[in-house]
């Protein structure tokens, strides 16, 4: 049993914050991969027996779920240019 009041010191851990974009680029992947697969599952669920403005709810939530996918490719794209420019401000 251990009577001493002070820790064991072990190796020191320094906590460090993630760079500036980072989060950026990774919600935006996260949107640009699962925005057709949600738009194509809820045209699915839809079903193709009803039209939705003329058109085939598969068709229509999946050119959907394309915009939203191209939203999150350029906040994806601007975290990068974030990420970048805080790279070469510290460089120098």
């Amino acid at each position: 049993m251990n009577t001493d009041l002070d820790p064991e010191k072990g190796r020191p851990i320094r906590l460090t914050p993630v760079a500036p974009g980072v989060w950026q680029v990774i919600l935006g992947a996260g949107v640009t991969v699962l925005g057709p697969l949600f738009g194509f599952l809820t045209g699915t669920i839809l079903g193709t027996e009803r039209e939705t403005l003329g058109m085939s709810p598969i068709f229509l939530f999946l050119f959907l779920g394309f915009l939203v996918a191209g939203a999150g490719l350029g906040a994806a794209i601007l975290g990068i240019r974030r990420f970048l420019r805080s790279r070469m401000t510290a460089a120098n």
